[in-house]
C-alpha cells in the first residue's frame, strides 16, 4: 500500500495553520529525560519536501515508542496537534493523537529528499510595513499564524508595524468587552480595535460587535492581558504564557502538615472547563492569599501557575498534569460563566462495578434508597471520624453501598431519597463491591445535571418498586460491619487469630456434630451475671461473684459444635444466643427436656445436625496451661441467603477466570 505525504504540512504546522490530519514520515526519534515526570520523546518529521525536529509526543502516547511501534521511517497521520511558542521564541508542535499508517518495512526507507525547514527570517521580521488598507467594505483576510500581522479596516486608526509578539491596544479586554476569538465574527466599527496575541481570525468577511462578548475559547484573551485563554486539555509544561478560564468544582479545607523538612499548610481545589479538569494546590503564603478568594461553583481566570506531572496518589482527575500556585500566580474572578460546565463526570453504571478493578476511582450516580445514621469510629492513629453508609440504586436495578466520611457524613440528609452523585469514589472488593468517598471526592445531592433528572423520573415512575440486587454483602446486624467471607481452610492457611487482635470472618457451613454432654449449666439468676452457681444441697444456689445465695437458677447454653464446608471442618464454641438459634430451642426448654424427657432432648440435637447456616466467627490464639490453640467462637448465626450466596460464588468464579 502506497501513501502520499502531505507536502507543505511542515510549514503550515510551523505557522500554526490548521492542517487536517497531515500524513508525515518519522525520520528520527529521541528520548528526553525528565526528572519531574514521565520521559518525553522528540520527533523529526518529514512531509517529503521539508523536515523539522521540533515535534514533541504527548506523554499519553509514550507507549508507542516504548513498544517499538513508533520507529524511524514509519509513516504516520497526525490526528491532533497543538502549536506552541516557548519563552525563547521557539515553535514546538505537541502531537496529541497519532495513527501509524505504515511500518518502516512497508515504507522501504526515506520518502523523497526533504531539506531542513528554514522559516527564512519570517519569525524575526521586526519592521515590516503593513500593506495598504482595503476599501471601506473590506476586512482583513484570513490568517492562521499565531504571530500574524493584521491590517485594521479603514476608519479604525493607523496601521500597525509588524512585530512579534504584538502589543495590546489601549482598549483592554474584559468579560463585558470584546476579545476576538478563533472563528468569531468581526464587523468594522469606528472605534479602535487591536487584535491581541494568539487571536487569529479565520472567517472573512466578518462582523464586529464591541459589546456583550466574553472570552471563552482558545484564542480569546484574559482581562488586562495579552496572553490567550486556552482550554485545560491543551495545557502542557512547554507553554510559557497561558490563561485558563474555569469553574471551581471542589475545594478542600486547609490542612496542616509536619515532617522532617519542616511544617506548613496547604489546600487544593479542582477546576473544570469545557475541555477537561485539573487539580491545583497552594502552600503556606499562597493559602492565605487564595483560600478566601476561591468559592466552589464560581468561575475564575487563572494564570502563571506551575504545571507538573500529576501525582496520582493525591488526585483522582483524568489529567496527566496538575498545578501549583506560587507568589506570582494570578486568580481573577470572572463574572460570565456561560459555557463552563458545573461538573465534569464520567458516570459508571452500578452494575458495571463488578467488572472494574479494586481501588479504581469511579464517578457514580444513583438514588439514595436508604441511609444509616451517622456513627463515630476511631482510626489507627486514635483520631475520631464520622461515617455514614448509603445505599444507591440506578436504572440497572443494582444497589451499592457508599461510605461518606467526616463533614460529608454529618451533613448528609437522606430524607426524601435524593439523587446522589459522587465524583472520585474509590471502589473496594471488601464485602462484595462497595464505594468509599475520599478526601478529594465531590459529593453532590440532587445535582442540576441531566443524569440526575433522568434518574429521578425513573425512580418515581416505578424504579422504587424494582426487585433490586445489592453488590455489597449483607451487613451483620450485631456489629454493623461488613462480612469478611472466608472458607474454613483459610483459618489455618492464613494463620488467622495469631495477631495481637482477634480476627473476624464469615462462612457458609454445615453442622456435622454437637456435643450435648455438658452443654447446659446452672447460672446465676441475676440479670447482669451469668456465672455458674453452686448447689448448696439445701434448696439454695450460691453465686460466688455476687456473693449471694439464690432459691433458683437459670439454664445457660455453652455448646461445642463441629462445622464443615467444602474444604475443611472446624470446632467452634456457641454461647447462649447463638446456641439457641442453632438448636431452635431456648435454654430453659432444653433444661426441662433434659430433666424430664431425654428422648425429646436428643431429638432437638438430631434435627440440628446437617443444617446449613451463615456463621460469623471470632478467631483468637489462646494459651491455657502453657498450651496454645486457636479458639473459634460463633458470634452470630443467620439463615443462608441463597440468592446472595450464589451471586458471590459467581463473582468468585469470574475472578478465578481472569
Amino acid at each position: 500500500m502506497s501513501v502520499r505525504l502531505t507536502q507543505g504540512a511542515i510549514e503550515a504546522l510551523f505557522k500554526g495553520s490548521e492542517v487536517n490530519n497531515p500524513v508525515l514520515q518519522l525520520l528520527n526519534i529521541r528520548q528526553i529525560t525528565n526528572a519531574s515526570g514521565p520521559p518525553r520523546f522528540r520527533l523529526m518529521m518529514s512531509d517529503g519536501q521539508h523536515s523539522w525536529s521540533s515535534f514533541l509526543l504527548a506523554t499519553q502516547l509514550n507507549h508507542l515508542p516504548e513498544g517499538d511501534l513508533l520507529v524511524p521511517n514509519c509513516v504516520c497521520k497526525l490526528k491532533k496537534t497543538i502549536t506552541n511558542t516557548l519563552s525563547d521564541g521557539r515553535i514546538v508542535v505537541i502531537v496529541m493523537d497519532i495513527e501509524i499508517l505504515q511500518s518502516p518495512e512497508e515504507t522501504g526507507g526515506k520518502i523523497g529528499n526533504p531539506t531542513p525547514y528554514n522559516p527564512e527570517g519570517k519569525m524575526s521580521s521586526s519592521s515590516t510595513t503593513v500593506p495598504a488598507p482595503p476599501p471601506p467594505a473590506a476586512v482583513p483576510g484570513p490568517s492562521n499564524q499565531s504571530n500574524s500581522i493584521y491590517s485594521p479596516p479603514r476608519g479604525c486608526g493607523r496601521g500597525f508595524v509588524g512585530k512579534s509578539p504584538m502589543k495590546t491596544s489601549p482598549v483592554k479586554a474584559s468579560p463585558s468587552k470584546f476579545s476576538p476569538m478563533k472563528g468569531s465574527p468581526v464587523k468594522a466599527s469606528p472605534s479602535k480595535f487591536s487584535p491581541m496575541k494568539g487571536s487569529p481570525m479565520k472567517t472573512s468577511p466578518s462582523k464586529f460587535s464591541p459589546s456583550k462578548f466574553s472570552p471563552m475559547k482558545a484564542g480569546s484573551a484574559s482581562p488586562g492581558s495579552s496572553t490567550k485563554v486556552i482550554p485545560i486539555a491543551q495545557l502542557n509544561p512547554y507553554q510559557s504564557k497561558w490563561t485558563i478560564r474555569a469553574r471551581v468544582t471542589n475545594k478542600s479545607s486547609i490542612r496542616n502538615w509536619s515532617n522532617s523538612k519542616g511544617e506548613g499548610k496547604l489546600f487544593s481545589f479542582e477546576i473544570v472547563d469545557e475541555s477537561g479538569e485539573i487539580r491545583i494546590t497552594a502552600f503556606n503564603k499562597e493559602v492565605d492569599k487564595f483560600f478566601p478568594l476561591l468559592e466552589q461553583g464560581k468561575v475564575y481566570y487563572i494564570s502563571k501557575a506551575t504545571l507538573k506531572a500529576a501525582n496520582k496518589q493525591y488526585t483522582t482527575l483524568k489529567n496527566d498534569y496538575e498545578m501549583t500556585l506560587h507568589a506570582h500566580s494570578s486568580i481573577v474572578p470572572c463574572d460570565d460563566g456561560q459555557g463552563i460546565p458545573a461538573v465534569h463526570c464520567d458516570f459508571v453504571p452500578i452494575a458495571e462495578l463488578e467488572n472494574r478493578d479494586k481501588d479504581a476511582i469511579i464517578d457514580v450516580i444513583g438514588v439514595c434508597k436508604s441511609a444509616e445514621d451517622v456513627s463515630r469510629i476511631t482510626t489507627k492513629n486514635s483520631r475520631e471520624v464520622s461515617k455514614r453508609a448509603l445505599n444507591l440504586i440506578d436504572t440497572t436495578g443494582k444497589v451499592v453501598a457508599v461510605t461518606l466520611w467526616g463533614e460529608e457524613a454529618e451533613k448528609f440528609d437522606g430524607s426524601g431519597q435524593p439523587v446522589v452523585a459522587i465524583k472520585g469514589a474509590r471502589l473496594s472488593d471488601f464485602g462484595g463491591r462497595s464505594l468509599s468517598a475520599l478526601f478529594s471526592s465531590t459529593v453532590m445531592v440532587n445535582p442540576d445535571i441531566p443524569e440526575a433528572f433522568r434518574l429521578r423520573a425513573w425512580y418515581d415512575q416505578g424504579g422504587f418498586a424494582l426487585d433490586s440486587q445489592s453488590l455489597t454483602e449483607t451487613r451483620s446486624v450485631g456489629s454493623g460491619t461488613k462480612m469478611n467471607w472466608k472458607a474454613l481452610s483459610d483459618v489455618k492457611t492464613e494463620h488467622m487469630g495469631h495477631g495481637e487482635k482477634a480476627d473476624y470472618f464469615s462462612c457458609v457451613a454445615t453442622v456435622l456434630y454437637m456435643r450435648k454432654e455438658n452443654c447446659l449449666y446452672q447460672a446465676c439468676p441475676s440479670a447482669d451475671c451469668n456465672k455458674k452457681v453452686i448447689d448448696q444441697q439445701n434448696g439454695l444456689y450460691r453465686c460466688e461473684k455476687c456473693n449471694r445465695d439464690f432459691p433458683n437458677f437459670k439454664y445457660r447454653l455453652l455448646l461445642s459444635a463441629n462445622l464443615a464446608d467444602f474444604g475443611d471442618n472446624q470446632w467452634v464454641t456457641c454461647f447462649q444466643e447463638t446456641a439457641e438459634v442453632l438448636l431452635g430451642q431456648n435454654a430453659e426448654t432444653l433444661g426441662q427436656l433434659r430433666d424430664t424427657d431425654e428422648a425429646a432432648f436428643d431429638e432437638v440435637f438430631q434435627k440440628a445436625n446437617f443444617t446449613t447456616h451463615t456463621f460469623k466467627n471470632r478467631v483468637k490464639l489462646e494459651t491455657y496451661n502453657d498450651e496454645s490453640r486457636v479458639k473459634v467462637t460463633v458470634m452470630e448465626v443467620q439463615p443462608v441467603d441463597h440468592r446472595e450466596y450464589s451471586r458471590r460464588l459467581l463473582s468468585n468464579i469470574r475472578k478465578l477466570a481472569r
